[in-house]
Order: structure tokens, then sequence, then C-alpha cells
């Protein structure tokens, strides 16, 4: 695969400090000259900024900043959405498993300014589903809930994470290795499920919007519902042991449960290839959601085109390098609460002591 060709002129300087971004179109810069490289583009343009005095190249401006392997980028983005495994990746493309879990954090980061970009930017005109999609990270003996909000047009306006107390049927043994676990790394928050829901409603959900809004019969959500202030929403409550068909009312989110189990390894019943790091699952989950949203169809009989074509927001489906064409920079977008904390790789897993984060370079 190609990478994305370097920019001919530079829209703005990277640095976010700089005083060129209050009025960019005064901004002015010089070129400084050029450095080659081994791969492609080999011969990459450096440019100054005539304000801050910054330096910076064409290459600034590109999702493939910083990296060797550039050309891996749309081909691991192809393979993360069709159930590939990051080892399993990394043995086709014949880099190591770190290289492919960088990329796809990376993928990640990118995914989720994306999807900013490119949502409604009002209340949803149609009716939303919530629900939990369960998985676990790091083992079984830590469950937790992937939260999806799913609008009737099988478009996912967001997601969030919420960790859960490992239950149901366990044998002495494995009783006795939770308790030890929870004594050293501390028991998972009971109201974690409300507060998450809270806190996703409220991003889905402007204050002034009215919304139709359908879920299982969860007790977590209609607490969550009632300290939502300054929003009208009509909660319609459906049992979640109905027959899963399309005259469920929860069935967009349904499907977009089943369809994520189909197309995340990390997700499938009894995989080895899991993720061992909340955070990961949360990165998989947002390139998931740009691929569901803005590339697959909606049907794949009836060629309907993907979701955000029905609501208006693109005309066409978008292709990987469409959507990988430009670096998104997070000082560009209003990000806040969890949302920044999940671009910065700050969503800990209780597992694991020390969590890697993300450390913005360069351009920021």
């Amino acid at each position: 695969m190609s990478t994305p060709p370097p920019i001919r002129r530079p829209p703005f300087c990277p640095n976010s400090s700089c005083d060129s971004r209050k009025n960019p179109t005064a901004w002015r810069y010089t070129k400084k000259g050029f450095y080659l490289r081994d791969r492609a583009p080999k011969r990459v343009q450096r440019y100054q900024c005539s304000q801050c005095r910054r330096y910076f190249s064409s290459q600034t401006f590109s999702p493939t900043y910083w990296l060797k392997r550039g050309d891996l980028l749309e081909s691991t983005f192809h393979r993360l959405v069709a159930c590939s495994g990051m080892r399993q990746i990394a043995r086709e493309t014949g880099v190591s498993h770190s290289t492919i879990r960088r990329l796809s954090d990376r993928l990640g980061r990118h995914c989720l300014l994306f999807h900013e970009a490119m949502k409604p930017k009002n209340c949803p005109s149609e009716p939303i589903v919530i629900d939990g999609f369960r998985t676990f990270e790091h083992s079984q003996y830590w469950p937790m809930d992937l939260n999806l909000v799913v609008g009737a047009s099988l478009f996912v306006y967001g997601f969030n994470d919420a960790e859960l107390r490992r239950s149901g049927a366990m044998r002495p043994a494995q009783a006795v290795k939770r308790t030890i676990l929870e004594k050293r790394f501390g028991s998972p928050n009971p109201s974690a499920t409300e507060r998450q829901v809270r806190e996703l409603l409220a991003r889905v959900i402007p204050k002034g919007g009215s919304v139709t809004l359908r879920s299982d019969e969860h007790q977590a959500y209609p607490r969550a519902i009632a300290k939502l202030k300054h929003r009208v929403i009509h909660h319609e409550c459906t049992s979640s042991k109905k027959a899963r068909t399309t005259q469920n009312p929860l069935f967009p989110v349904n499907l977009s449960d089943m369809l994520l189990r189909h197309c995340s390894s990390n997700h499938k019943r009894e995989t080895i290839a899991f993720s061992k790091r909340r955070q990961s699952i949360l990165y998989r989950a947002a390139i998931w959601t740009v691929w569901r949203n803005y590339m697959k169809d909606r049907s794949e009989n009836r060629k309907l085109g993907p979701p955000a074509k029905l609501l208006g927001l693109i005309p066409r489906a978008l292709s990987v390098r469409q959507v990988l064409e430009r670096r998104l920079f997070p000082e560009d977008f209003q990000i806040k609460g969890w949302l920044r904390s999940c671009y910065f790789g700050r969503i800990a897993t209780r597992a694991i002591e020390r969590c890697e984060v993300h450390r913005p370079r360069l351009a920021t």
C-alpha cells in the first residue's frame, strides 16, 4: 500500500501555541530545504513558520508522520476490521507485534478525531438505542462493557467503556483467585455503568435536545437518564429476552453487537487474541466505528450505502485512503473529559500497574 501524497502547501502552523492559529489568513512560512529518506515520499520538504520560527515538514501533516513503515497503515486498517489479530498481521507483514500495536493505536486516535469531525453536530433526529457490549480485558477476571449508542439508521453515534466485576458460575478456585486479584488491584466500581452511560448520553445528546432512547431493562439506564439535565429523553424499555429480529426495537444495537464481534478478533468467543489493555479495545472500537459509519454498506445485498450517507453526512462510501488523507490535530477539536482521556491513552487497565500513555511529539 502506498502512503498518502505529500501536501503542496502547509495549511497552517502545526504549533498550537503559535499566534498565527488565531489568524490563519495572515500566516506566512518559508521553505527551508528538504531531507531524504529511504521510503516514499523519499524527498520531504522542510518549512519554517515566520511567526513562531518553529520548523516542520510536509510529513507533519500526514498520518504517517514519524513512521518508518507508513506504507503499512492502510493495510493494517483493512486487516483490523477483517478479524485479524495483531500477531497474525505482524506475521503477514514481516514486522514485530509491537509495531502493529502502535499502528493500531495511531489509527484509533485518528479515527476518534475523524468521527468527531464528521458526526452530526445537532441532536440525533432519529430514535437511538443504547446497550452494553460484553467483553473483557487482560483476562476473564476483568469483564467490561463497551457501551454503544446506535441510531435507527445504524449510525454509531458514540461509545465508551464501563468496568464490571466478574459474575456468574465459578469454580471455588476461580472465586478465590478473583478475591486475590481484587485485593491486589482493587474492585471494579459498582456504579461505573451508570456513570459511563450518563457521560455517553451527555456527549451524544446536546443540551436542549429531545430524543427517543431505547434500551433493555438494565437498572443503570433510568438512573443515568434521571441525572441528565436540560435534555428531554423519552425512554422506552424492551426486554433483552425478546427475539432479536428486525422487528425488535433494539435491532440497530443488536446488529452492531453482532457485527463488532464478527469483525474483531479480540472479541471472539474463546479467543486467545483478546486485548490485554482496555485502551487497545477502545482504539480498535474507534477504527470499527469509522469503518461502520462511513465505509461499510448498510446491506451487503441491496447496496444502500453506509449509515453516514443515509444521514446526509457524505455523498458516497469513503475509502481507507480518504479517511487517512490528512493528519488530524487534537488541538483543532473540542475534546474533553472521557474523550480526551481516551485519545491520549489514559484509560487504565486495572490489572496493569503501569499503563503507557500517548505523548504528542513534534507539532503540538
